[in-house]
């Protein structure tokens, strides 16, 4: 859905029916029903889009003015603070230099599956928001695929209403989606290579990655990971649904780029490798284990703020600042004035900036990699 100029209506309720139609009524869904889940997420997700963009309007969601699906009213009260809180990110973002001036939101109804009076639906969202040229090197656009499931219930009238709706990915939330702090797990590990967090405030002068450090092919990497950030290579597999796909395909783009395989254990953090028949070490696919042995094998070098990063260097995120690292992401693109933009999976997403992800979780610990 296009979010450029009006309100995005969301109706609370329906028409309602006559008494003959409400004792007919069975909560059933074919394909007229589905279309209006779909269209209901779109308006959701297109208004929790629209908060974010500098004139804070969208253009008009598809009408869903059926008598099929709603939203509940528990469901607006929520939505009204999950709105309110992603105004509060965009006041963060517009601190840190970032502004968006338009945006489009799109919504496929993947899977609806019913259960006495409950149904839940599961749809993929794909959102890309255009950079407002501030400084004139930001790149065009940032955008993302997210995956959502949402739950209805089945109203006397004769109605679906929509009662809740969560994430599905691992990775950081979307840049529209309100955060929820998760609680804190105590997972420190002894007698491995530490990571050092890095600074996220925007420092005073920039730096430059050095050109052809270690004889790596930073543009081969960050081709890599642009190209396949939404379309996965078929050469590997991916790690959806076992906790996430970001490391391993940082691992793919850093083989890409000249990294050469370590052979050895699957499980030894000091080796690391994939091959299409034995699968991969931990340390390729392994957000903790891969900083373990990208420090030991000195592949890598920590620095001390996250705007030091350049293209191919690596960024990874505590969010609950448990000692655990919870997210891996490549830079693929540093703007002159010296911001990198991050591409990734879980949720796949192309040129996030840093400044997006510190104003999502300004608590998280975060690590920088020089590569």
């Amino acid at each position: 859905m296009a979010v450029a100029a009006s309100a995005v209506l969301l109706p609370t309720a329906f028409a309602g029916t006559d008494s003959e139609t409400e004792a007919a009524a069975k909560p059933t869904v074919d394909s007229a029903t589905t279309a209006s889940f779909g269209r209901l997420a779109d308006a959701v997700l297109t208004q929790r889009t629209a908060a974010l963009l500098d004139s804070g309007k969208a253009r008009r969601s598809t009408p869903t003015t059926d008598k099929r699906a709603g939203l509940s009213a528990g469901w607006v009260r929520s939505e009204k603070e999950a709105v309110s809180s992603l105004r509060s990110r965009k006041g963060r973002l517009a601190a840190l230099g970032e502004v968006y001036t338009s945006a489009s939101t799109d919504v496929r109804v993947d899977k609806a599956r019913v259960k006495g009076d409950r149904a839940t639906v599961r749809v993929t969202e794909t959102t890309t928001l255009t950079y407002k040229k501030i400084r004139g090197d930001e790149p065009t656009t940032t955008g993302f695929e997210a995956h959502h499931e949402l739950n209805f219930a089945f109203t006397r009238g004769g109605t679906w209403e929509l009662t809740g709706m969560r994430s599905t990915d691992e990775g950081p939330v979307a840049v529209n989606e309100p955060f929820t702090a998760r609680a804190a797990v105590d997972a420190a590990e002894e007698g491995v290579p530490t990571a050092t967090p890095a600074a996220t405030r925007r420092p005073s002068r920039q730096t430059q990655k050095p050109p052809g450090t270690a004889g790596y092919d930073y543009a081969a990497m960050a081709a890599y990971a642009e190209k396949y950030w939404s379309n996965y290579n078929p050469a590997y597999p991916a790690y959806d649904s076992a906790g996430g796909d970001c490391t391993n395909f940082v691992s793919q783009a850093l083989k890409a780029g000249g990294w050469k395989h370590d052979p050895g254990l699957y499980s030894d953090y000091r080796n690391w490798w994939y091959d299409p028949t034995l699968g991969a070490s931990l340390s390729f696919v392994g957000a903790n284990e891969w900083s373990w042995f990208a420090l030991h094998s000195k592949r890598t070098t920590n620095l001390g703020n996250v705007y030091d990063m350049g293209i191919g260097d690596v960024l990874q995120v505590d969010f609950d600042r448990d000692g655990s690292k919870d997210h891996t992401m490549m830079t693929t693109y540093r703007s002159r004035y010296g911001t990198p933009y991050l591409t990734y999976h879980s949720t796949n997403t192309y040129r996030k900036s840093v400044a997006s992800l510190v104003a999502s979780y300004p608590d998280a610990l975060y690590y920088a990699y020089r590569t």
